[in-house]
């Protein structure tokens, strides 16, 4: 993997260009002795570097970051989701910079940038939490999302999600188990069962769960029961489906978008409440 790394450096990229490299990397003197050997120009970033980090503050709708770029701080908020992200920004923003980009004009852009729909994609505020959609439809995706939410998380963390029919069932109980490591309070529903009978497929699901899963049939009145159930402070994910707008149900292929439906579910209670 290193060695096909630094290729992009020792062979690819023109001599003297601006390399951009994260300075956290175990090989990181190596990829530096690359470049200084090119005459590239090197920009790192990190926790150190010429793009650092010095402070974050995550919360529920995203990030705020204390960052020095090029020996100058800003404050730049930023509504994304995961630690991660930061560290995606500072590269993208080395390599503007590289491309002669100047900083100045670019960092008040940052805070504009917004998720990929149906990835990690805010959608509402209920009740003083925030609720997000995700595509992550494997056990891993499942994990790494919530552990990314758990982060920027003030209250409980709660997550809706079932599995497809006609697909993998032996992920199916490791859903479960990793829905319920990852979040305080899991629905259990349906995504896609297809030709397969829900209930058999949420009875799989909810055999991985711990005590901190209830099964919801329907996934609207499963997102419907997170909803209600969120406080101040909580962050719901809706995981599974992210950007896809349809439900098949058996040969049936229904209109079926989360993020609508979150949305839909929200301004009823407004209106109800109001």
């Amino acid at each position: 993997y290193f060695t096909a790394k630094a290729r992009l450096f020792r062979n690819l990229l023109p001599e003297g260009k601006a390399a951009v490299i994260y300075a956290e990397d175990k090989r990181f003197a190596e990829l530096k002795s690359i470049c200084a050997q090119r005459k590239h120009r090197l920009v790192s970033f990190g926790k150190e570097g010429d793009l650092a980090i010095r402070e974050v503050d995550l919360h529920p709708r995203g990030m705020t970051l204390k960052a020095e770029i090029f020996g100058a701080m800003h404050t730049i908020s930023l509504p994304l989701i995961g630690y991660f992200q930061a560290l995606n920004i500072l590269a993208a923003l080395g390599m503007a910079t590289g491309c002669e980009e100047s900083p100045e004009l670019l960092i008040p852009l940052l805070p504009k940038l917004r998720s990929v729909r149906g990835r990690m994609e805010y959608v509402a505020s209920p009740n003083g939490g925030a609720a997000y959609v995700d595509y992550a439809h494997t056990p891993g995706a499942v994990e790494k999302a919530l552990a990314a939410l758990k982060s920027h998380c003030h209250g409980r963390l709660l997550v809706v999600l079932g599995c497809g029919g006609d697909r993998d069932a032996g992920k199916r109980p490791l859903m479960g188990e990793a829905a319920s490591k990852g979040a305080d309070a899991v629905y259990i529903t349906d995504d896609n069962p297809r030709s397969e009978d829900p209930a058999a497929i949420r009875a799989q699901v909810m055999a991985g769960c711990g005590n901190n899963a209830r099964e919801v049939a329907g996934r609207e009145h499963a997102i419907a029961a997170a909803l209600s159930d969120m406080r101040p402070g909580d962050i719901l994910l809706v995981a599974g489906k992210g950007h896809e707008t349809t439900q098949t149900i058996g040969k049936e292929v229904l209109p079926f978008n989360d993020a609508e439906v979150i949305r839909t579910l929200v301004e009823g209670k407004v209106a109800a409440h109001g």
